[in-house]
């Protein structure tokens, strides 16, 4: 079962459209404001059209955030070549991380599968070190964004798996995910839970039924979306669809 706290909060948007362009929205807000309060700001991405689409949006309407103090983390990624169109990391340079002046030394992607570090395993533990001293020396992730399948997984934690169930390791190798590609790295339940705000960005009708179990606190074991909080909110961002099973 999860805590769920009252800053939780449940946002329905008519269409993809109309949900892309608030996730944008929220983004430029959480970035703001870390920088307003502390100098810098920290962001875990998501993959797939939404997370891809929000990021072109942001690209398109910045605000006032300031990219040379901002840093930037995957929640998962597909362990495959560096050139490879399903990286999440190439998808993200190419809707806005290319177009803007991110400090390269802020960037922080997940090894790819034909770099220093072939194996997962290193490679989920060269990650790990990066996450570690970030948080180490902020304490927190400004922004974790997600995306959420059909039967409610969120970054690469699919239900009834070994990594949806770690309580410990902030991030691990995933060598047999049901959806592919079969390997990959992804960032935990307790990684996730180190953010100051969770958003969730969920559209389509085929995921209506993970959404209503999750806010209904499922065992994040059965719907792993059910475990994703931030310390301060967590923001479920849904299409008139995904929002059918909500009473």
């Amino acid at each position: 079962m999860t805590d769920r706290t009252p800053a939780d909060t449940v946002e329905v948007h008519a269409d993809t459209e109309a949900l892309v362009g608030a996730a944008a929205v929220r983004f430029v807000e959480v970035v703001v404001a870390a920088q307003a309060a502390r100098g810098s700001a920290s962001v875990v991405l998501t993959g797939g059209g939404t997370g891809i689409g929000l990021l072109e949006r942001v690209r398109k309407a910045p605000g006032t955030i300031d990219w040379s103090e901002l840093d930037i983390f995957w929640g998962d990624e597909r362990f495959v070549p560096a050139g490879d169109p399903e990286r999440n990391e190439l998808q993200a340079r190419q809707a806005l991380l290319d177009h803007v002046p991110v400090d390269p030394a802020r960037v922080h992607p997940v090894a790819a599968s034909d770099g220093e570090y072939p194996d997962p395993v290193e490679a989920a533990a060269e990650y790990s070190a990066a996450v570690h001293a970030h948080l180490a020396e902020h304490g927190a992730f400004d922004l974790h964004l997600l995306g959420m399948g059909g039967e409610g997984h969120i970054n690469s934690l699919f239900p009834d798996t070994d990594a949806v169930r770690e309580a410990h390791e902030l991030v691990v190798a995933v060598t047999n995910s049901p959806k592919p590609p079969p390997v990959r790295v992804t960032l935990t339940l307790p990684a996730i839970r180190r953010a100051r705000h969770v958003v969730l960005v969920v559209g389509g009708a085929a995921k209506a039924e993970a959404v209503a179990a999750a806010l209904a606190d499922a065992d994040p074991t059965d719907i792993p979306a059910a475990g994703a909080r931030g310390t301060e909110s967590t923001t479920w961002l849904l299409d008139t669809e995904a929002a059918t099973n909500l009473s």
